[in-house]
């Protein structure tokens, strides 16, 4: 981008378009920072579980989580992100997290929440990391079936489907499960207008 021909031609714009210009700059930047705030933009930062409920489907997996001995030692990112390098790791929840916010944007999430097969790989490595004492004693009698990718092999939880989310796959499973919700970023004037409309 050639910034003195931009600036060349602000400087040459009447002052009725550099006012409808500052003025279209001031509506975008004012979206933007709306949008960071009602998406509760920095939360997605930290590795708090709390985050995964600002998507409010997530409800079953917290609560089974929540209710898991999973929750003594592990949180969400340290099962669902890869830990290989902090650099994968953040692109991989920027990607997953961008997926997820689309999907549940468009209201296209499934009844039954599946792992996708990136998340296949990342939870299996993560369980390999922190049971590794456990896969080492029994390793010689499973043939090192566990050392495989995705689609070689048996996944840990082939045998522990219910570590840590329970039976249960549906977002109706946990419908009395008291869950925290997160604080409606949504000013309470909007929300009274959008009730108004329905």
């Amino acid at each position: 981008m050639n910034w003195k021909a931009l600036k060349s031609y602000i400087l040459n714009l009447s002052s009725y378009q550099k006012i409808a210009l500052a003025f279209s700059a001031g509506i975008l930047a004012g979206l933007v920072l709306f949008l960071v705030h009602i998406s509760n933009f920095f939360s997605y930062l930290s590795d708090s579980p709390d985050t995964c409920m600002n998507c409010h489907i997530m409800g079953p997996q917290y609560a089974t989580w929540h209710h898991s001995s999973h929750r003594e030692r592990a949180t969400c990112v340290d099962c669902h992100v890869p830990h290989d390098n902090i650099f994968h790791s953040y692109a991989f929840k920027a990607m997953d997290g961008l997926r997820h916010a689309t999907i549940f944007t468009i209201r296209g999430e499934e009844q039954a929440i599946t792992i996708k097969p990136a998340g296949v790989n990342a939870v299996q490595s993560n369980c390999k990391r922190c049971h590794t004492e456990t896969l080492r004693n029994f390793a010689s009698m499973a043939n090192n079936a566990f050392n495989s990718e995705h689609g070689k092999g048996r996944l840990c939880w082939d045998c522990h489907r219910e570590t840590p989310h329970g039976k249960v796959r549906s977002l109706s499973s946990a419908p009395y499960a008291k869950v925290p919700t997160t604080k409606s970023m949504v000013p309470g004037w909007l929300t009274e207008l959008m009730k108004k409309e329905r």
